[in-house]
């Protein structure tokens, strides 16, 4: 076993070839081992193996420095750099995360999880380094349909302005999350299908130097190749050829279900975790019954089509109808206000950490021109992604405070898919629909129609305290009043439905009953929809207690831990109304 001898990248630079073989099989069954318990990137991973052993035998990591671009090809380099252990032993698992981290080695410069950040990054890198004379090598590694993102455009162009080293991995393994899409991966084809001999090239048209290495899992030509690219005088793209789920049949033959899996027998790949698809796959049956009725309703995907339910089948099946723009938020965003301004209906879903990549876009290209797309944001709140790099939390103010856009937050499956059939039609303004992860059963009468703007839904009318728990804390909300009940006090409950405005007139309402107002919201609480309640009563005597998450980056912290940190468990906050209410 080679891994046992490789605890740092000059342990990997005594092996012999035969011995680098040996270790790129050692590395696999560690990343199987992780992966089939935890979940994690496969596909990604497997397939970059042989890149990453080549890459730190011929650089001089930490001095050298690698870039890894989403980090979904960091596995092998971090089992390289002393932290096998993170993939080996399950209970130090946790010890290591699925991204770089700086924080975790020497070896690792950013904390990255989005994409199309690796050549910017690295451009900075290398101009620091000129700046202060030094002469170590720059690498940035690209892949996985991170390239279709416009920042990584404006690195490349910037790559070829500076210059001087610099050394762009593109790992082209011919895949996103799902397929490719966009005229940069016809291009990539046609240079694969050349050797990287065609005329029309994406790289050489910005002024960068090129290399083509057909056999991306092949070491010998991986070696020979960075052995003469090393220390060049001036910016090149090493174009290489890999497989995707590389040495996992099952992920060689399914790339796109095997990008990322959750935990899995290795032997067969069968999920160890039951999922039916969940609102995801609800939200898929019920567009495609709607494009089925109306040619001019659009579904649009930026690389991650299965957030919206649409499987490759539905993709076929919807091919005129479904749009996936890549990796590239901020073209989906500018594209359904073009769409939406020229009469078609258009929908575009995304996870809520990626949403933060288009806030320009949000702003000047949709909400200023007022056009009337729907944008579908799932995975908000405590329950989605909690990786530093993929907090979910920061929607409800990112999006509620630009104006135009009518933010709604549903409660429940049925308020929903009313809220998004309503959407469709409305031309009054752009609606962003935070889709539900905890659902409620009661959330009172459920309306067909969205059009009176701001409007609050009081479900159980009570007296002193009001509890408005939006969205997902709805159900919260709920809970805090029937705990509070025990204790003597029967709670006003409202669904605030709209978090990007105020129901003045019931808020005016409440003040002849009520001495306290509670908001809860499942999102950061700094810029949130209850300090615009609090701003609301301000100058009033009704006291307002605000509940969410603090504005902090946290990482990997357990969903019921967090609801604890942030005094969001019903018997914290019922404690904290009735000290107030004393």
């Amino acid at each position: 076993m080679a891994l046992e001898k490789v605890n740092s990248p000059e342990d990997l630079k005594k092996l012999s070839r035969e011995e680098l073989v040996v270790l790129a099989q050692d590395i696999r069954e560690a990343m199987l081992h992780r992966v089939s318990n935890k979940g994690g990137h496969v596909g990604p991973d497997f397939g970059a193996v042989e890149l990453i052993i080549a890459l730190h035998k011929v650089f001089n990591s930490p001095v050298d420095k690698f870039v890894f671009d989403v980090s979904h090809q960091c596995y092998p380099h971090k089992i390289i750099t002393g932290r096998k252990f993170g993939f080996l032993d399950l209970d130090r698992y946790s010890e290591v995360s699925g991204y770089t981290n700086q924080d975790e080695s020497e070896h690792d410069f950013f904390k990255i999880g989005h994409t199309s950040t690796s050549v910017s990054l690295a451009t900075g890198l290398a101009k620091a380094r000129d700046l202060r004379g030094k002469k170590e090598n720059i690498i940035a590694i690209i892949g996985d349909g991170s390239l279709s993102g416009g920042e990584a455009f404006e690195g490349l162009n910037m790559a070829s302005e500076i210059g001087t080293n610099m050394i762009i991995v593109a790992n082209d393994n011919d895949m996103s999350i799902a397929e490719n899409h966009g005229g940069l991966y016809k291009n990539l084809r046609e240079l694969r299908e050349s050797n990287g001999q065609a005329q029309n090239n994406y790289f050489k048209s910005l002024g960068l130097d090129y290399v083509y290495v057909d056999k991306g899992n092949d070491l010998d030509a991986l070696i020979e190749v960075f052995e003469k690219v090393k220390d060049i005088n001036h910016p090149i793209v090493v174009h290489v050829h890999t497989q995707k789920g590389k040495g996992l049949p099952y992920a060689e033959k399914d790339k796109e279900t095997w990008h990322y899996g959750m935990p899995f027998d290795p032997k067969t790949g069968e999920s160890k975790v039951n999922y039916s698809g969940g609102l995801s796959n609800d939200t898929a049956e019920f567009l495609m019954d709607k494009m089925e009725k109306d040619p001019t309703i659009a579904v649009v995907t930026s690389g991650t089509p299965t957030v919206l339910g649409f499987t490759k089948d539905r993709r076929d099946k919807f091919s005129k109808q479904f749009i996936d723009v890549g990796i590239a938020e901020e073209q989906a965003v500018a594209m359904i206000s073009g769409m939406a301004k020229n009469g078609g209906k258009p929908i575009y879903g995304v996870f809520s950490t990626f949403i933060q990549r288009t806030y320009d876009q949000l702003s000047q290209d949709l909400a200023i021109n007022n056009n009337p797309a729907t944008i579908l944001i799932f995975g908000g709140g405590l329950g989605g992604m909690n990786d530093v790099t993929h907090l979910c939390w920061f929607d409800i103010p990112l999006v509620s405070n630009i104006p135009n856009i009518v933010f709604l937050a549903p409660t429940s499956k049925e308020e929903y898919f009313a809220m998004l059939d309503w959407s469709i039609e409305y031309k009054g303004h752009p609606v962003v629909i935070r889709v539900p992860s905890q659902l409620s059963e009661d959330t009172g009468k459920v309306q067909k129609d969205f059009s009176d703007l701001n409007k609050y839904l009081v479900t159980e009318k009570g007296k002193d305290v009001a509890i408005l728990g939006l969205g997902n804390f709805y159900k919260l909300g709920k809970e805090v009043k029937e705990l509070l009940k025990e204790n003597g006090i029967d709670a006003t409950l409202i669904n605030p439905r709209y978090a990007s405005g105020l129901d003045e007139t019931l808020l005016n309402g409440l003040k002849a009953e009520h001495k306290l107002a509670v908001t809860l919201e499942d999102g950061v609480i700094d810029g949130g929809f209850g300090e615009k309640i609090a701003r609301f009563y301000g100058a009033s005597d009704m006291k307002v207690l605000n509940y969410g998450i603090r504005k902090e980056f946290t990482d990997r912290v357990a969903s019921d831990v967090a609801f604890k940190n942030n005094r969001l468990t019903k018997e914290q906050i019922v404690k904290d109304i009735l000290r107030v209410m004393k």
